[in-house]
């Protein structure tokens, strides 16, 4: 018999009044189905060309592990207007496949034909009685809707040139905060900056449409004199008032949270943030991702530990955990780092790049906790939050 985790005898209140939803929210790992809509807003008389595109996306996305099909839908009120729908075996090859240099060779010649487009991600909960069920090993359907606040979580993260640390990160702890309303439903949250080494990484909240939110934030202009004044000291140059290189740039940067889970009390006073940066071994950094969601989802939701909340980043071989902590985050190392369980820890020092972080010691050994813990942790740069968010 499987048992809920019991409520959290506080709970936090929603803006509308409700006490704010608990467990996992997020994630990429149950093993369901991925269905993928691309809206298409086309150039007049740019039919043809679109059609050649698709044809040639076809042709490089069917050998992709993980992709199931596709199907290309015209509008019936606008012939301007079209629809790529794909479905996914499951989440993790989808994100791989759209975050990686060979979705942005492969999209390229949609550039000069597409005006405008939208992606919406969802995974398969519900099929008609009369659908075929999936051949075996091609993924399944999502075992229960997921709680949710209305909040899409994601994150950037980009190297700057050694030496140039101190610069940038007083250039990003000190611009001033944009206008976080975007329209009548999306609004910015929450951004939070973090560095380690010469690694930063940018997570954002918002409650609404995640990419009107982000392009809303790149027009403002205190957030471009801040791209500009860090441009100079970025190892990857980029051109963000070109589309191209805006597009490239962020398509390189983006880091999808691919697992967030809470308790409920992230609104109280004591809960503060930080940020673990989690190198993987060479291939290892699913499986990491994996490993650190699968504890959190088994530890967080019952409210009375001192992870009040997390999400976890991943993109290739770097994962970054973002936990909200009720208390400091030394007193409780193995549960901040998602290893408190002794199987886990074993796991993880078969996944985790503990040298390449300084640490030397076998993970097995609980003493070793707090060394990686302080060596994981990223310097706060910034964590702001939208008034009345």
């Amino acid at each position: 018999m499987t048992v809920s985790p019991a409520r959290p005898t506080a709970p936090a209140v929603s803006p509308a009044g409700q006490a704010a939803p608990y467990g996992v929210s997020t994630t990429a790992f149950d093993g369901s189905r991925v269905r993928v809509l691309l809206m298409v807003d086309i150039h007049d008389g740019a039919q043809q060309e679109f059609l050649a595109a698709y044809e040639h996306m076809c042709q490089r996305v069917a050998s992709v592990p993980g992709h199931l099909g596709d199907q290309l839908c015209q509008s019936l009120e606008n012939p301007t207007q079209w629809l790529i729908t794909s479905e996914w075996e499951s989440a993790p090859p989808f994100l791989a496949w759209v975050n990686s240099e060979e979705h942005l060779d492969t999209v390229q010649p949609f550039q000069s034909c597409v005006r405008d487009t939208r992606s919406l991600r969802y995974t398969v909960l519900r099929e008609t009685a009369g659908a075929a069920p999936p051949a075996p090993g091609l993924g399944g359907l999502q075992s229960a809707p997921r709680p949710g606040d209305n909040v899409v979580r994601h994150a950037l993260t980009f190297t700057v040139k050694p030496g140039s640390e101190a610069k940038v990160a007083e250039i990003l702890s000190g611009y001033e905060s944009p206008e976080p309303r975007v329209d009548d439903t999306t609004r910015l949250l929450r951004t939070s900056l973090f560095l380690h080494g010469n690694r930063v990484v940018r997570a954002v909240e918002v409650r609404g449409d995640l990419q009107a939110a982000l392009r809303h934030v790149a027009r403002q202009p205190q957030v471009r004199a801040v791209e500009q004044a860090v441009d100079p000291y970025l190892e990857q140059e980029r051109d963000l008032t070109d589309p191209l290189s805006a597009r490239q740039f962020f398509t390189r940067a983006a880091m999808p949270a691919v697992h967030h889970v809470t308790s409920g009390r992230e609104t109280d006073p004591q809960v503060r943030r930080c940020a673990l940066f989690c190198p993987a071994r060479p291939g290892a950094g699913e499986a990491l991702a994996r490993l650190l969601a699968a504890q959190d989802a088994a530890a967080v939701p019952g409210g009375d530990g001192p992870v009040a909340a997390c999400t976890v980043f991943h993109r290739e071989d770097l994962v970054v955990r973002l936990v909200d902590v009720a208390g400091e985050p030394e007193d409780a190392p193995g549960a901040v780092l998602g290893l408190s369980d002794a199987a886990a820890r074993a796991e993880a020092e078969r996944l985790l790049d503990a040298a390449a972080l300084g640490v030397d010691g076998s993970l097995t050994d609980e003493r070793t906790l707090p060394r990686l813990l302080a060596q994981a942790r990223m310097r706060p740069l910034t964590d702001r939050r939208s008034p009345a968010s």
